[in-house]
């Protein structure tokens, strides 16, 4: 598929170094770039039908888990934010389901995309998944699913929005609430946060969006999905080293398979 039936390219240049640089400079001031209608209405129809086409294949799980995605820690008491357990549940169709032929494939392969990426991100070189379930997935929640508060362990997340819910599902986040690089988990900014006491930053977008989000420092969490209709989300995920897969463990624990 032609790249310019993919992306709007009138509105979003990715070959233009300057508009390179906007997206760089927006993305390292707030740690969240948001291009609406990317991906045209047309092209995210396809890929939306492709994804309710294989809903039957969806793996779909609830699990209990810390915001900081790890098994809690015998010092701290249960009700500490180190240890409080946080809800997630939603439903996912992995990169080997997506047909060959699909645009949104044809996004996530697309040389002069991933330049346009790593000039955004500023890393070198961005690879896909050695595995063949990870580096594509549509997500879908349904109504009352919704991802908890978690601080990611990758830099950078790359998401498409595919289909918006009619109500609820807002992507909730607060930038820059702890430092892991220097250990500092700030344990009393998570209690704020959990506790609904904190200032959350929101952002609803429609389907067509790209974001960029840096989520290994800032708190984020998609909140319950409050109407009838499927939120879908694609996450085009990448990593700056070739050859790196999932583990078997957590191929399990995310898609219910192996590869």
């Amino acid at each position: 598929m032609e790249l310019n039936k993919v992306i709007d390219l009138s509105t979003y240049p990715i070959a233009d170094g300057d508009f390179r640089t906007r997206c760089r400079q927006e993305f390292e001031k707030t740690g969240v770039l948001v291009l609406p209608g990317f991906v045209p209405a047309s092209t995210i129809t396809g890929i939306r039908d492709e994804g309710l086409a294989n809903r039957d294949r969806v793996y779909a799980k609830t699990e209990k888990h810390t915001v900081y995605l790890n098994a809690q820690d015998p010092d701290y008491d249960d009700n500490h934010p180190r240890n409080r357990l946080v809800t997630s549940s939603k439903g996912c169709i992995t990169d080997d389901l997506m047909p060959e032929t699909s645009a949104l494939r044809a996004l996530y392969d697309s040389e002069l995309f991933r330049e346009f990426l790593c000039d955004v991100l500023g890393e070198e070189a961005l690879y896909e998944y050695a595995d063949p379930l990870s580096s594509l997935n549509l997500h879908f929640a349904e109504k009352g699913q919704e991802l908890g508060w978690h601080f990611d362990n990758s830099s950078f997340s790359i998401t498409l929005m595919i289909q918006s819910p009619e109500a609820g599902g807002q992507f909730e986040y607060v930038t820059r609430l702890r430092d892991a690089d220097a250990g500092d988990m700030n344990y009393d900014g998570v209690a704020e946060v959990l506790d609904g006491h904190a200032k959350v930053s929101e952002l609803s977008v429609e389907a067509g969006t790209l974001v960029f989000f840096r989520g290994r420092n800032a708190i984020h969490r998609v909140a319950p999905n409050l109407g009838e209709r499927t939120r879908i989300l694609a996450v085009l995920a990448y990593n700056t080293e070739p050859g790196i897969a999932l583990s078997k463990e957590a191929q399990l624990t995310f898609y219910g398979r192996t590869a």
